[in-house]
């Protein structure tokens, strides 16, 4: 462009942008920088047609744009800098979604001399056979801002569903080569193009792509740049020939989490050896709902860690308890002591994963190996006296123990009600009258509704009794009965609800107990809510006092 040949519509980032004194208020003139990542160039005139842009903001600093329709005053500046006058722009990524300058541009005229036309064109990989394309194909690991025109050969791994945010919707993936990998992010145009078009595990030839310098609070791949699609990216499916390796995950053991730092990114896998309830709370900061929810993960290390996935990652979540997961690009999460691992939105979640180190942990846990577990979160097992006198729940956040204890009693009245029949909300709804049900959380009117369990049990052990809750699946497991089965037989057969609800009197578990103190009509009250039960196993037990004892033993000598 800048010794005057025509390029087809450059895709180009605005550096800065100027208003000039025209002298006459009525016709504003904007002067912008515009940069290729490599040189940028500051004579650069708007149309007075594109002032509406600037005026809505669209054309701000870090925005990314394709000129549809430009002119270039060779004589520009005294003949010493050429002028581009630009008559249609395309914004293509707004400065949200950019966020940074790419690359570390230079002026242009101090880089003159030193100059050659470029000499290679505009990729069309669309029509060219995969044996040309190959010839032109570089390396994951040589891809920067400086290299504008390029082809890779990557395998897609961990492509992620379609995010909707204000103003835009995205999606991710990771690709990577023999050489390394790289984060995409699509965003818009691009995101509707290419999502459906593009799956796991599948090899692709990629050619012309933004290639910034990476977000590390969202990219957790060991790359110090991201690739943006743009405009001009193009994306052709190639056949497989093995040359492209299969991802590799590098998995640490879940025992080497406990020394990790914050905010650190882990790549593991683990059986699942408890599915937490779907937890819907409101922000106190934002006022925004969010969802979350809690997994148990252990494996060979004999460690066992929290795995919290969020938003629809914890709605949708298919797993089930003995499933082997696998998360690549979960941080570590630290709070106090406990420290935990969090999916987010570069993360990838496999379930039951084909490969050699899940089928080890299945033999592993099938034979009895997480007998013996230490968690990187210790749930301390306690006294139903003890958690009283801890005052357990005062905090912010909720506090976890374990108890061993009896089912003493399990109290039929107002054991289920009637919740929002939406998959993702668990809220009560109100009877409006006229067979409508309103839920306030998603502020709708339905006729239909479900029925959720909320089964309140009295517990004791040799120190103390107290009433718990059960919720959802957890009530379920306790009575061993359907949440249908359950309602059905509360209001049609009070013999058989009878039956179902005494059946388990005076069986033991293993309890662990999340306990909040809310304050409820001018009253504190302690509420205690059961997130997992397990049957108690003697065996299991005095393993876990022998290992009590051994540890005081070593405590003792030291």
């Amino acid at each position: 462009m800048m010794q005057g040949d025509k390029v087809l519509n450059p895709v180009l980032q605005i550096l800065n942008v100027q208003k000039l004194n025209t002298g006459n208020p009525d016709e504003d003139r904007y002067r912008i920088t515009l940069s290729d990542g490599e040189y940028y160039h500051t004579c650069v005139l708007l149309a007075t047609e594109l002032n509406k842009m600037q005026h809505r903001g669209l054309l701000s600093e870090n925005t990314i744009v394709r000129l549809n329709k430009y002119s270039i005053d060779m004589a520009g500046r005294g003949g010493v800098r050429p002028e581009i006058i630009v008559d249609e722009i395309t914004v293509l990524n707004s400065e949200y979604e950019v966020k940074t300058k790419i690359g570390e541009p230079v002026t242009y005229e101090n880089a003159a001399k030193q100059i050659t036309a470029p000499e290679v064109s505009a990729l069309a990989i669309s029509n060219q056979s995969c044996n040309q394309i190959n010839e032109e194909v570089i390396p994951i690991a040589h891809l920067s801002p400086y290299k504008h025109k390029w082809i890779i050969k990557a395998r897609v791994s961990g492509k992620t569903r379609i995010f909707s945010y204000k103003g835009g919707r995205l999606f991710n993936m990771n690709l990577f080569d023999k050489s390394g990998e790289i984060r995409v992010t699509a965003f818009k145009d691009q995101c509707d193009k290419f999502h459906s078009l593009i799956d796991d595990g599948n090899v692709y030839f990629i050619a012309n792509g933004w290639i910034k310098p990476a977000n590390t609070q969202y990219s957790q791949l060991k790359n110090e740049f991201e690739m943006i699609f743009i405009g001009e990216t193009m994306v052709q499916l190639c056949d497989d020939n093995g040359d492209i390796p299969e991802v590799k995950f590098d998995l640490i053991p879940l025992s080497h989490v406990s020394n990790m730092g914050n905010k650190e990114a882990v790549n593991t896998i683990g059986i699942c050896t408890e599915v937490g309830k779907l937890d819907i709370r409101i922000s106190t900061k934002t006022n925004k709902e969010f969802k979350k929810r809690e997994l148990t993960l252990v494996d060979m290390s004999n460690a066992a860690v929290t795995l919290t996935l969020w938003g629809d990652e914890a709605v949708n979540f298919d797993g089930h308890v003995q499933s082997v997961i696998l998360v690549k690009g979960s941080r570590v999460n630290e709070y106090g002591d406990w420290k935990s691992l969090n999916v987010g939105w570069g993360s990838t979640l496999k379930i039951n994963p084909d490969i050699p180190e899940a089928h080890k942990l299945r033999v592993w846990f099938d034979n009895g190996g997480a007998d013996n577990i230490v968690s990187a979160r210790r749930v301390e097992l306690m006294t139903l006296k003890d958690a009283y006198f801890r005052n357990l729940g005062s905090g912010d956040r909720p506090d976890y123990f374990q108890c061993i204890a009896i089912v003493q009693n399990v109290i039929q009245t107002n054991a289920f009600y009637k919740a929002c029949p939406q998959m993702n909300c668990n809220k009560k709804v109100v009877d409006v009258g006229d067979g409508l049900y309103r839920c306030e959380s998603c502020d709708a009117v339905s006729p239909n509704f479900k029925y959720i369990l909320r089964v309140k049990i009295k517990i004791s052990d040799y120190t103390s009794d107290r009433e718990v809750i059960c919720f959802g699946k957890i009530g379920e497991q306790l009575l061993r009965h359907t949440t249908q089965e359950v309602v059905e037989a509360l209001e049609n057969d009070p013999a058989r609800a009878l039956q179902i609800f005494t059946d388990i009197n005076y069986t033991l578990y293993i309890f662990k107990l999340s306990c909040k103190n809310k304050l409820y009509n001018g009253k504190m009250i302690s509420t205690l809510t059961v997130q997992s039960m397990t049957p108690f196993n003697c065996k299991k037990y005095n393993k876990h006092l022998i290992n009590e004892i051994n540890q005081m033993r070593v405590t003792a000598a030291s």
